[in-house]
């Protein structure tokens, strides 16, 4: 994180001492396109400094004898940002790193520019990794944890390169000391990295989620003609994930050209891929290993969609509150069906939906 290239200065803006060295606060572009603005004394950058670099990052900090010394901020051209420890120009020592919306994403040590030691690598959802990296600086080894977004249960076992190999279920304490400590369930049983095909929803479709089974449960709805719905286990503040909806992953073109009947369980992933828990993995005593898909739809709904890293199913989506919620309070979302919002013509939604819809409509004509 310095400039590779600083052998030939293609300009100096500044005072320069006897020798045309930099002396003073000056601007020095070198060959790479790289630039410096900050203070020498006779050449050597020494105080305050900063680093424009050519990809569009940038690096301050306090420089003395020509290395950068003490606290460094690195900016990577996509906004996020690295605040650590430099020792003579390389990052030795605690270091933080956000991303570009200002979200931790790591926390741990580096030496000479290496992440070691015990890290934490944190996700945008809540979730994170912890453990100590290898020497390419990955989350490998057999005393790896994914800890959830409640920051308590756990997956503790062994990781490669971030990805879980085996683990079972454990919850994050803290010892004397401050040093993350697990407390393993021996009798836990295994869970392992099983991101669903086209045609396979999970290898073991009866092993519940430890956090999501904590959190919901499935009976039948309070919206009439549903079937089943997804209730919440426990009260829950606002901006909390309850449940996860894995699936298998098929195509957009695939949902669109199939009959409506079909869809019933179906979310959109990205551009390219949709969620399904076609039948009979619908029905919970033949899958519920994850339980967002029993959610139903409501005009003004307790929770809503997102995307979710979790480290069985790979890239999926959750279901976060959109305010506190009550215990046995039944959980809703807005599924997104295509309507004409003050008609009556919804040619693409089911009986139960339209009902809702018209009885939503009424309240807003009620409410003018």
């Amino acid at each position: 994180m310095d400039s590779d290239d600083e052998t030939v200065e293609e300009v100096v803006e500044g005072p320069l001492d006897d020798d045309d060295q930099p002396h003073g606060f000056c601007t020095v572009t070198f060959s790479s396109r790289d630039r410096f603005e900050g203070h020498f004394v006779h050449g050597e950058k020494n105080g305050k400094g900063k680093f424009f670099f050519f990809d569009g990052s940038t690096l301050e900090g306090y420089y003395v004898d020509d290395a950068l010394q003490g606290q460094g901020l690195y900016t990577y051209e996509d906004g996020g940002v690295l605040r650590g420890t430099y020792v003579d120009g390389e990052l030795n020592g605690l270091a933080q790193e956000f991303d570009g919306e200002g979200h931790l994403v790591f926390k741990g040590q580096y030496k000479d520019n290496s992440r070691c030691g015990e890290c934490w690598v944190y996700h945008p959802d809540g979730g994170c990794l912890f453990g100590e990296v290898n020497d390419d600086g990955e989350m490998t080894g057999d005393s790896v944890a994914y800890v959830y977004p409640d920051g308590r249960t756990s997956l503790f076992g062994t990781f490669v390169d971030g990805e879980l190999i085996q683990a079972r279920l454990a919850v994050l304490t803290s010892s004397h000391n401050g040093r993350p400590r697990f407390e393993v369930s021996p009798d836990s049983p295994l869970y392992s990295y099983d991101k669903s095909t086209s045609t396979c929803v999970a290898t073991h479709v009866l092993l519940p989620d430890p956090y999501e089974s904590d959190r919901v449960f499935v009976a039948d709805s309070t919206i009439k003609g549903a079937g089943q719905g997804l209730f919440a286990k426990i009260d829950a503040d606002k901006e909390t994930v309850m449940a996860f909806y894995n699936g298998v992953r098929i195509t957009h073109t695939e949902v669109d050209g199939r009959d409506w009947s079909l869809n019933g369980n179906t979310i959109s992933l990205d551009e390219d891929t949709v969620i399904d828990v076609p039948a009979p993995y619908c029905q919970t005593d033949r899958y519920c290993a994850s339980l967002a898909h029993k959610a139903n739809h409501s005009f003004s709904p307790n929770c809503r969609y997102e995307l979710f890293v979790h480290p069985r199913f790979g890239s999926i989506k959750c279901m976060r509150t959109l305010r506190a919620v009550q215990k046995d309070e039944e959980l809703t979302v807005a599924y997104g069906y295509d309507h004409v919002v003050m008609g009556t013509n919804c040619p693409d939604a089911p009986d139960w939906y339209r009902r809702e819809l018209e009885a939503f409509q009424q309240q807003q004509r009620d409410g003018q």
